[in-house]
Formats: C-alpha cells, structure tokens, sequence
C-alpha cells in the first residue's frame, strides 16, 4: 500500500515539478498556435472561441501590458465611527469579470453568452445580509461579518467591502460593495445498470437568492416497489433581512418513502445575533425491515408525523468592546418535540415497543465564544475561505415521555478550536444519557477532532494534510437493532453500505492529503486529493480493535484551467478492499469530494438529545 501512496505523489509532483517561470511558457506557446491555426479555419475558430479564453492567450505583438489588479483598501481605522452617507452595490455576472479588477471585463463570446443566460444577484439581496445600512456609525465589525454572510452564500463567489473616502467631508464615508455571482445552474445525473437521476439545481432563483432543487429517480428493475420517483425542496434563506429562513420539501423515493416538510428558523447566523428560533413539522410514510422473534425479516410499514419548536437567547458577557468580547455570549435555549406514529408494528416484531410517540421538552444552557479566521488554499483553488475558531461549553437537562414512561436526559458539550502554529486543531467531546429510576439508559459517548496543516511548501506545488478521527461509544443501549452504529455512507465510510454491519462502538478515522499545483500544465492548474479513511465498529470481542477493518481509499482530483470558459471541475474514485456484501476489491466514482471534511462550528442552537450515530 505505501508503494501506490509512493506512486500517486511521484506522478502528481512530476506534473508541477520544474515548471519554471520562463516567457513565454510551454502551454501558453501551445494555446498561440491553437489560436493562430484557429484564426485561418472557420469551423475551427468557431468551436475555438466556445472552448478557449481570448482574453487569457500570450500577446504576439509588443502592446503595453495591462493595468495591475486594484489592491483591494482594509484601511478601516481612519473611517471608524463616521457616518455611512451611501452605500453602492454592485453584482456582477460570473464570466470575464473580477471583485478585485474593476477594468477586468468578458472578451470571450462565450462569457458574454453565459453571462446572457445568467440572472445577477439583485441588490437588495445582497442588501438583505448587511449589517448596517445608511446613516449608521460605520462599525468595521459590522463590515467584516457582512463580508462574511455573503461569502457563505452559495451563489456568490468574491465580495469585497470597503470604505470610500467622501471628499471634502471629516465626519461621512461611503461604503463599497462588489460582488462575484458564480453560476447558479448546475445539472447533474448517475446512470447505472439498476438505476439513473436527473438533479437540477438553481441556488440564486431569479437572481433573488432562493435555492431550488429537483431530483428525478428511476429504476430499471421491475422489483423495485416504485419505478419513478423524486426528491424537491425550495428555500428561502433570509425574508426581509430578517435572517428567517423558510425551507419546503417532498420526496417519494424509490422504494416508495415520502416525506413533506416544512422548517422555518432563524439560526444564530453570527456572533452578533441575539436570539434565534425555529419550526419542524413533517409527515413522512417509510418501508423498513424488521427481523420477528424467529429472525425472519419481514417489511413492514410506518407512518408518522413530527413537530419541533425551539427558541433560544443570546446575552453579551463582556459588552460591545472589541471583537472577542462582542462574540462571548451566554445563550439559553428552550425545545419542544413531538413525533406521533400513526401506526406500529405488530409486537413480534418490535417487542420493546421502540418505534413508538414520544413527547420531550429540553432545555440548554452555555457559553459561547465564535470567531473566524480567512484562509486560501483548503477546498476551494484559491478562493477565501472562513474557518471558525473559539469555545463553547453547555448543559442540556430535560424529559421525554415514551411508552407512558417518563425519562430524564442529560448531556454537555465541549469543544475548543484554534490556529495553532502547527496548524488549526478543533476538538469537541459530548456525553447525553436517559435516567429511568435512578439508571442510565441509552447513554452516548462521542470524541471527535478536525486537524489540518499549515500549507507545506513542496517546490512549485503546495499541500495541506487533513485528520480527522471520531470515536462514539454507547452503554445501556436497548435490544434493538435501531439502537446501534452502522458504518453507512454519512456516518461512516463515504460509498460504504452494509446495513447488516452493527455494533455499540465505532471508531472512523479519516486522512486526506490536499495538493496545489500552483505552476500550470499545459495550462492546467490541478488540486489532486487522496483521501484514506478506516472504521472499526465492535461486535461484541472483548477488544475492541481486534474487530474487522473495514477501509476506503479514495483519489480525486479539482482541474482548474485559466483558457477555458468553465474552468474548474472535478471527478474522483474510491477503493475498498472489502465490502461485506459486494466483495472484494470493489471500485466506485465519485463517492467523495475534497470537502467531505467538514468543520464543526461553537454556536448553540437549538437543544437535542445526542445522537447515537
């Protein structure tokens, strides 16, 4: 194994490696013959100006070189405290344009064709995540974290705000707002020999910021209990900048599961929030097999309806001061919840009577102190990223009404995470346990960690290692086989499925090494990812680690190329060595992406039992 780690390292640095900086270089010689070919053949240009970059092709003439990108201006110091006279918002299309280069406009016909087809992000949703407006006190906290908000936003790409000094005026400024739409409208589809979908997304409906997705399902095997399915949902993330967001969906999948639901929440979107709330309701109709007392799977049907209702508050420890005391917050946070089933299965085959009503109210209480660092160079080719940093600590205490038995629960949560000079580190440790007269019940243990190197100079290329490990734990869980750890797909191996694998321990790690080309290829710039992760999962040995590995090894790899249009794509596959049902040495696609590593952030929102998964 250390031989195709050895190989895949050697083959990606002999791509980046001794590509020196030479005028002009071997790729950009390449593409100027393809453009001056392209210039004497018709057909050949047409399909040349679809494919390739005009504005990004090496001069052949001695013209003057462009103008330098404008420095983008963070000098918030001397505009403090001044009066916000006006504010202009600029959005601009995703093709040929920059946030940073205000002269940097599409050359290509194909850009201006995208761009045609393409709804820019109207004003006021832009305006809708500011947090300030005309005639305020300029506050370079509010601006940053505005700058924030709409960098989170899937529909945009850059943004850049900045004070402009207003001439001739000591006490006014005006602010500056340009935005980067990135495109919007993604399709995608999976075809196999059982099964294919069609999934279209549109993440900035009409330019308004609404989120819209329909996933058409079919089957091609006559067994199948539904030959045609969906899955949809609509939503809108913020009303009126009221941060309320509003999300509908349905689904009838193919094994005949439906569900409709509607959420409406407003989370703790910044530090700076000061209360936060929510509404879950659903009604859901599932198939699942269930083993009788002789062990004889049976399929049975559920149906059932849900109802969630939080609320939470945030009070400022250390007043409005700097940007540490402004996010340290004492927060409580109230919930309700009750799922009803509507039907349940016959006591042969749940003879515990865990699928049943229940009712529960929880309260939680903590300390929360959130900040965010940028960074470049994590998941996305050279785009700013913000990573969270900070602590949080809270109890949770509460009780749940099941099988008209009354039960207390219990849980905490710590997690700290900070920029360290070996890296960023992110721990988080949660307990949460029932009590039934005077006994634990259903207790979970969960420890996990995010580790990610400081970028690794590696010659003409970069890389970033990734670590991330978890480990859950359960004691006194019930006999059931709905109590128990799986290794599936999210909460376990990516691609992995054997619903048969179950235990009450399961330890994941997973190890993903991230490079960056940042010399081109032909002008390609590449960010190949390998990505290693393992699980264990206890089946009752009295060692734990001397259970069965069960292990995925994944490649991928993030293509960037400045003479195409649509510049980045990715694609990746997946090893395992054995899968308890499928086999031995079994390949699959893009079962991952190289941000399958996601962070863990140091709100509390709203109260929950942990999860046993």
């Amino acid at each position: 194994m250390s031989k195709f780690w050895f190989l895949i390292a050697v083959f990606i640095g002999s791509m980046c490696y001794g590509q020196q900086p030479v005028t002009p270089t071997k790729s950009d010689t390449l593409y100027q013959k393809i453009n001056t070919y392209a210039k004497d053949k018709k057909v050949v240009g047409f399909f040349h100006r679809l494919i390739f970059r005009k504005s990004v092709l090496p001069a052949t003439t001695n013209k003057k070189k462009s103008k330098a990108q404008i420095p983008v201006q963070r000098d918030y110091a001397k505009f403090q405290c001044k009066i916000i006279r006006n504010i202009t918002i600029e959005t601009l299309d995703p093709f040929g344009y920059s946030a940073e280069d205000v002269n940097r406009e599409p050359k290509h016909r194909i850009e201006r064709w995208g761009n045609f087809l393409h709804i820019k992000t109207k004003n006021w949703t832009v305006r809708n995540f500011l947090l300030f407006q005309k005639n305020d006190l300029l506050d370079s906290l509010n601006l940053r974290e505005s700058e924030r908000l709409l960098r989170q936003q899937r529909y945009i790409r850059t943004v850049i705000i900045k004070p402009v000094a207003v001439p001739n005026s000591k006490d006014s400024v005006d602010v500056s707002i340009r935005v980067l739409d990135t495109w919007s409208t993604i399709p995608t589809g999976a075809i196999s020999t059982s099964k294919g979908n069609i999934d279209f997304t549109e993440r900035n409906f009409m330019g308004l910021g609404h989120e819209f997705d329909f996933n058409y399902l079919s089957s091609f095997e006559s067994s199948t209990p539904n030959r045609y399915g969906y899955e949809t949902y609509y939503k809108i993330p913020n009303f009126k900048h009221t941060f309320i967001s509003t999300t509908i969906s349905a689904r009838n999948d193919l094994n005949n599961n439906t569900q409709n639901a509607i959420r409406i929440e407003r989370k703790f979107y910044s530090t700076y929030a000061h209360w936060a709330g929510g509404f879950y309701h659903d009604y859901r109709s599932t198939t699942e097999k269930l083993n009788d007392t002789a062990a004889v799977p049976t399929l049975l049907y559920f149906k059932s309806k849900s109802y969630d209702l939080w609320a939470a508050r945030s009070f400022s420890i250390f007043g409005n001061g700097n940007e540490f005391s402004r996010g340290t917050h004492l927060i409580t946070s109230v919930g309700f919840n009750h799922t009803a089933y509507l039907n349940l299965p016959d006591q042969q085959y749940d003879p515990i009577r865990f699928v049943n009503s229940t009712k529960s109210a929880l309260m939680t209480i903590g300390i929360s102190s959130q900040r965010f660092y940028q960074e470049k160079y994590l998941f996305r080719y050279g785009i700013v990223e913000d990573v969270p940093y900070g602590k949080v600590f809270s109890i949770t205490g509460g009780i749940e009404n099941k099988n008209q038995v009354n039960r207390a629960y219990w849980g905490s949560r710590f997690s700290y995470g900070d920029l360290f000079d070996f890296g960023y580190l992110q721990g988080n440790v949660e307990w949460g346990t029932f009590v039934n007269n005077g006994k634990s019940e259903q207790t979970t243990y969960k420890l996990e960690a995010n580790y990610f190197t400081n970028l690794i100079p590696m010659g003409s290329w970069k890389m970033r290692q990734f670590i991330r490990p978890l480990l859950v734990m359960g004691g006194n869980r019930l006999e059931s086989d709905r109590d128990r750890l799986k290794l599936v797909d999210i909460n376990g191996i990516p691609g992995f499925d054997s619903r048969q694998l179950l235990g009450t321990k399961k330890f994941l790690t997973t190890f993903q090494s991230q490079f960056y080309c940042l010399k081109d290829w032909y002008g390609f710039t590449l960010s190949p990812y390998l990505n290693y992760t393992l699980g264990f999962l206890d089946q009752g040995n009295a060692t734990f680690f001397s259970n069965k590995m069960y292990s995925q090894i994944g490649v991928g790899v993030l293509i960037n190329n400045k003479y195409l249009v649509f510049s980045s794509f990715q694609f990746s596959f997946s090893y395992y060595p054995t899968l308890p049902i499928a086999g031995n040495n079994i390949i699959k696609t893009n079962t991952f992406q190289n941000n399958s590593i996601d962070f863990n952030d140091f709100q509390i929102g709203q109260p929950y039992v942990l999860p046993f998964q």
